[in-house]
């Protein structure tokens, strides 16, 4: 898996709210002790050739830990999701922006 750390993107949400880590990329090639060339994908935009601190190795869930996905709910055809509870909103350059749950 690869740090979001550092990473930037022109379409980035909220830096709170994204993921820590991204991913689980093949490793191509090992350019060298520090650092290893990763097969991403083409729309990242960003150099394959990474540090080897930035890469985690992937663990699986443990069994007692719940991981949820938002359910989706069907409206006209077209898969939603259907939110509780609005928990902050704010406006940044003109764009209403919500935290959900």
């Amino acid at each position: 898996m690869l740090s979001m750390k550092n990473l930037v993107f022109k379409k980035r949400p909220v830096k709170n709210l994204i993921e820590l880590y991204v991913g689980s990329y093949m490793v191509e090639k090992i350019v060298s002790k520090n650092a290893v060339k990763l097969k991403l994908l083409a729309f990242m935009r960003i150099y394959s050739v990474v540090k080897v601190s930035r890469i985690v190795k992937y663990r699986k869930p443990v069994k007692e830990q719940r991981v949820e996905k938002p359910k989706t709910v069907e409206v006209n055809g077209v898969e939603e999701w259907k939110v509780e509870k609005i928990l902050k909103k704010r406006k940044v350059r003109g764009i209403m922006k919500y935290l959900v749950y």
